[in-house]
């Protein structure tokens, strides 16, 4: 699916939050917001640079975490801005989408982890100059059917515990008693996004410190169907992004974490990485073409916008803003490429 630059601000609310999902492959390998201008259209681009009307098109892919947040800030420029200039965000993942950015395809890359080494190697064989920013801060959150009344509060090392194989039973086949003595004798059904994803790695290697996931483990592709899973199991656990559980907080609920101090509730006033819900906090990044912000226009002139109204639009999204110095100082970067 692709959403025209000309969509109303209503149809991209409902879009923002009807998929609030992480996808390639199927239907997030292809779904888009922004027009349909192909590359070679985004090549011929614009103006002599100096601020006035421009036109072309600005191509993104990535985390489908980052999804909503870019998604909103695009519609915002194309309709408040540049009225001629395109900006197309899809949502193929952080991996996926990584692999179209090293190689040139895209002028951005959303992330929901740092860039990798063999990534920054691959920009570097191919010549491509390239920033990593970050644009927001999200709290991984851990997610319950709504029927789940024993499960509420959780500690941190019960979480990562648990979701690591063999340490409950050698097929993994683990039940709430494993966890706490005075649990239902029910299995878990564990939930995740699946390698795509930059939350899967993110989990995997922050909070279970690079063990492996429990065999029994679903992993998604789409957060959609996450959602769906744990709303319609009393038995399941997920984890992922914040937004995506603020966006269907009707049909799952958040598990509050046991850092060492209390049971602490991911929300925007608790999410920081100095915050109450600290330590499964993280910021997501965008990752911009150098190379491309200096050959056309309307990929400088978007990225500047991003760092300008990145707060704005960022508790809407499901997600804690940065401090603003962090913001401006990614602005005056931008501003100061020729």
């Amino acid at each position: 699916m692709m959403i025209k630059k000309t969509a109303l601000f209503s149809m991209l609310t409902a879009m923002v939050i009807a998929t609030a999902a992480c996808s390639s492959g199927g239907a997030e390998g292809t779904e888009q917001s922004g027009g349909n201008t192909t590359n070679a259209e985004n090549n011929n681009s614009g103006n002599d640079g100096n601020g006035g009307e421009l036109s072309g098109s600005v191509v993104i892919d990535g985390s489908g975490t980052v999804y909503p947040l870019m998604s909103r800030i695009a519609e915002e420029f194309m309709v408040n801005e540049q009225e001629n200039v395109s900006v197309e965000v899809a949502r193929a993942g952080t991996s996926a989408g990584m692999q179209k950015y090293v190689a040139g395809e895209t002028d951005f890359a959303n992330a929901s982890r740092e860039i990798k080494e063999e990534e920054v190697a691959e920009l570097e064989a191919n010549g491509i100059e390239s920033k990593e920013f970050k644009v927001a801060l999200d709290g991984l959150t851990m997610v319950i059917n709504p029927e789940n009344d024993w499960a509420e509060e959780m500690t941190e090392e019960e979480i990562s515990t648990m979701f690591v194989t063999g340490n409950y039973k050698d097929d993994d086949v683990v039940l709430w008693s494993d966890i706490r003595s005075e649990w239902p004798e029910e299995e878990i059904n564990f939930y995740g996004p699946n390698e795509n994803h930059g939350t899967n790695e993110f989990f995997v290697k922050e909070i279970i410190e690079e063990q492996d996931l429990v065999e029994t483990i679903n992993l998604q592709q789409e957060y959609s169907t996450l959602v769906n899973l744990v709303a319609e199991d009393e038995n399941a656990i997920a984890f992922f992004g914040y937004g995506y559980y603020a966006n269907n907080d009707d049909k799952i609920k958040a598990v509050e974490v046991d850092f060492g101090d209390g049971p602490v509730a991911p929300s925007l006033d608790t999410i920081a990485e100095d915050g109450e819900y600290g330590p499964f906090t993280r910021p997501v990044f965008t990752n911009l073409s150098i190379d491309a912000a200096k050959e056309k226009p309307q990929v400088k002139a978007f990225a500047e916008y991003i760092f300008q109204v990145a707060n704005d639009f960022a508790g809407d999204t499901g997600f804690a803003p940065l401090p603003e110095e962090e913001l401006q100082e990614s602005l005056e970067f931008i501003q100061s490429i020729n």
